[in-house]
């Protein structure tokens, strides 16, 4: 499929990149080489003609991949979670994509249900709305159940949207193979790499069960949070092309005249954002990595309501512990130990100078720190961090940059409810205990007995382990078989005595 075929689509898609004035925009925002430029201009000028016009309205990118459709939508959506990638300036215009397209017939949508859920809709909704939303993957209906009378939204995927974005991806991998042959500087920002996480991201939003599975894990993660609510997936009315989840019914988080009109507390409700953000991202490994206003509400009773799980943030343990550590670090403004923790977690090469990277970090630091606190950003310090990174030869990390990302929305939504609120007073609580709580005592004892049940798993296997170690070493070097076979026996029983020395502390630590 991302074979030569493809050119006709990259020359249509060359094409409205001139017509809407937005080829040079693109190119410039990846730093194309001139190679790369002559290529992506050979493909789009001759044919301008057979571009689409698009909405002259828009600034010239948001209307190219508008007027291109849903799956150059999506793509711009995930460019704009890797400034990285595209620079700052066309992230912004890309965050602002309008992920809105006209619904299709409510009739094509009643089909879909019925033909997933194998009922007909009457029998399961005694109400189902005409389309309330409608995104370039997806639309939404109000409806209520039959058997409860509970209110739900039913998202229902556009008909024939897998097929579309197929032939669509596969232009892309083309796009980007090209890219970094004509522009070996772009293989630093590994387009291959981008698009395969783009593909990822829509394989998970074209099946509905991910979106309900990810809705749901989250769910369990935050069921204790006070102050924050989720739509409770309904799982017998859910499938590939179905999701269906309870209405969230309240004001947006983004109109302040409406809170004010009920009577919440703003200072609060952006507060409680950022927290929930951190904590969920420190503390769980696992964020909703879209969260926007739009995304947002308040509920009568004060509680922030998140929904559309398309999008997610994970990052594993380690990487939490390297990510607190970095903000613990400025927090402090301890810069060595910022320098330290990139090295130790192989984010700069070994060969770089660490107390030259420390003064480049404080060189980030410090100015941010000389300003008022209502203007310090957390978003800034990331921002400013890569750029150093990168200078220093970091690599891109996916998990970081969606991480950073979706800091700077979030930083956005709370200083849209409170412009004077302090991010690091309010950070600095949740970095502090996760901290704590990684790094200290209690920390080492939960890896101890990690390890320890690691250990005990393999314990069963071990035979089989050695034996084929064993054989294998015997076939390769026979003469040094018997000290192979001393070395075994004391490693085996080695390591007997440390996994029953760790129980046993583990045991009395507890």
């Amino acid at each position: 499929m991302r074979g030569p075929h493809n050119i006709w689509r990259l020359i249509r898609t060359g094409a409205t990149l001139e017509r809407a004035g937005a080829m040079n925009v693109v190119l410039d925002a990846f730093d194309a080489s001139p190679p790369l430029r002559f290529v992506a201009r050979a493909l789009g000028l001759p044919f301008k003609w057979l571009g689409y016009k698009g909405d002259p309205n828009m600034p010239p990118a948001t209307r190219a991949l508008t007027a291109l459709g849903p799956a150059y939508i999506k793509f711009g959506q995930v460019l704009s979670t890797r400034p990285d990638v595209v620079g700052d300036d066309l992230a912004v215009q890309l965050r602002v994509l309008q992920d809105k397209l006209p619904p299709f017939e409510t009739a094509l949508a009643r089909r879909a249900v019925e033909q997933e859920l194998g009922e007909p809709v009457n029998a399961i909704f005694s109400e189902f709305s005409e389309p309330v939303a409608a995104a370039s993957i997806a639309q939404v209906h109000h409806a209520r159940l039959a058997e409860t009378g509970e209110e739900v939204a039913v998202k229902v995927l556009r008909p024939g949207i897998e097929k579309a974005f197929r032939k669509d991806i596969d232009a892309f991998y083309l796009a980007a193979r090209m890219a970094e042959i004509f522009s070996p500087g772009s293989r630093r920002l590994r387009p291959m790499d981008v698009i395969e996480h783009f593909d990822g991201v829509v394989r998970g939003e074209l099946d509905l069960r991910l979106e309900s599975s990810a809705a749901s894990e989250f769910a369990a993660n935050t069921k204790d949070d006070p102050g924050f609510q989720l739509p409770e997936i309904k799982w017998n009315y859910s499938g590939r092309r179905v999701m269906t989840l309870g209405w969230a019914d309240g004001l947006p988080l983004g109109d302040n005249a409406a809170l004010d009109a009920a009577g919440h507390d703003r200072v609060a409700l952006s507060e409680r954002v950022l927290q929930l953000f951190l904590q969920h991202a420190l503390r769980d490994g696992y964020f909703h990595a879209d969260m926007h206003q739009g995304n947002l509400k308040v509920a009568a009773n004060g509680d922030i309501i998140a929904y559309d799980f398309g999008i997610m943030g994970h990052i594993d343990s380690y990487t939490r512990r390297v990510y607190a550590e970095i903000l613990y670090g400025f927090i402090r403004r301890d810069y060595m130990r910022v320098a330290k923790v990139h090295f130790e977690a192989g984010y700069v090469p070994a060969d770089k100078d660490v107390d030259e990277f420390a003064r480049a970090l404080r060189a980030v630091g410090e100015p941010i720190f000389g300003m008022d606190a209502t203007r310090i950003s957390m978003a800034r310090l990331l921002t400013y961090l890569f750029e150093v990174t990168e200078r220093f030869g970091m690599e891109t990390r996916t998990e970081l940059i969606l991480l950073q990302r979706t800091m700077v929305v979030v930083e956005g939504v709370a200083r849209s409810l409170n412009p004077h609120i302090n991010i690091w007073e309010v950070a600095s609580p949740i970095v502090t205990d996760y901290i704590t709580k990684s790094l200290g005592p209690r920390a080492i004892v939960s890896d101890l007995r990690d390890t320890a049940m690691v250990m005990a798993r393999f314990g069963p296997r071990l035979p089989g382990l050695v034996e084929q170690a064993l054989n294998r070493q015997a076939e390769e070097q026979p003469e040094r078989r018997p000290r192979f076979w001393r070395y075994i026996a004391a490693t085996a029983v080695m390591s007997g005595i440390a996994g029953a020395t760790t129980i046993a502390l583990i045991g009395a630590l507890l």
